[in-house]
């Protein structure tokens, strides 16, 4: 499914239209993308279906609490201009202030989501959801039951939500919860769960959603390597 096209049943399918707002939408899309793409660039499938992902999830994360915070609104465009230029940025923050103004239909959204999206992409969005909520570095407890429940919803494993969110909010026992251990865990068992969340969250998985979510996705890769170098230290491991 092209961008037009997906953006059009998405935005169809949340405002109102359910499946058949979606197909509808779909529909449009398809003659829209007809009459335009001689004269524009289109932009690769997976990236712009992860743009208008995060721009529908991120919209409910912002309004969850009520207000919408101006570092909200300038993490997610930053995030559009690092990757697609001030143009298409413009137009996406558009898009989210349209957003901002419906309720989303989280379940129906989710459905679409999951659909296009395999699981790393899903954990890219949950990375990037964080980061919006804790943009003014503080993140309110309904804006965490928020993403909770919308990675619930994209189908994400409850031991992986635990993992990005330690990676924004540390305690003394955060390293071991982004290994996905604990501290009764064996020395033998630490490395296993390091090599494993080594390659859940390396770069290469993200790599076709383009240069910042590599750049995150290197954010989250650290974050494993970090955390597995304080349980050594702290554990006097070689």
């Amino acid at each position: 499914m092209s961008f037009i096209k997906w953006i059009a049943g998405l935005l169809g399918f949340i405002f109102g239209g359910g499946i058949w707002g979606g197909l509808i939408g779909y529909a449009a899309g398809s003659l829209l993308e007809r009459s335009i793409t001689k004269e524009y660039d289109v932009a690769p499938k997976r990236e712009a279906n992860f743009s208008v992902s995060l721009l529908v999830l991120a919209s409910a994360v912002m309004r969850s609490d009520g207000k919408v915070m101006r570092s909200e609104l300038e993490f997610v465009k930053d995030f559009f201009n690092r990757n697609f230029g001030p143009d298409h940025a413009n137009n996406r923050m558009a898009i989210l202030q349209e957003l901002l103004q419906k309720d989303v239909d989280l379940r129906e959204a989710t459905i679409q989501i999951r659909y296009s999206m395999n699981y790393a992409s899903r954990l890219q969005l949950l990375h990037y959801l964080f980061g919006i909520a804790n943009a003014d570095d503080s993140c309110s407890e309904v804006e965490k039951r928020t993403i909770r429940n919308i990675a619930q919803l994209l189908g994400l494993n409850d031991a992986d939500y635990k993992t990005i969110e330690a990676m924004y909010f540390t305690s003394t026992d955060s390293a071991y919860t982004i290994l996905q251990i604990d501290k009764t865990t064996s020395e033998q068992e630490i490395k296993k769960a390091y090599r494993k969340m080594a390659v859940k969250y390396h770069p290469d998985k993200v790599e076709s959603l383009g240069e910042d979510a590599k750049k995150a996705a290197k954010e989250k890769f650290q974050a494993v390597n970090n955390a597995y170098e304080t349980i050594k230290k702290e554990r006097g491991m070689v």
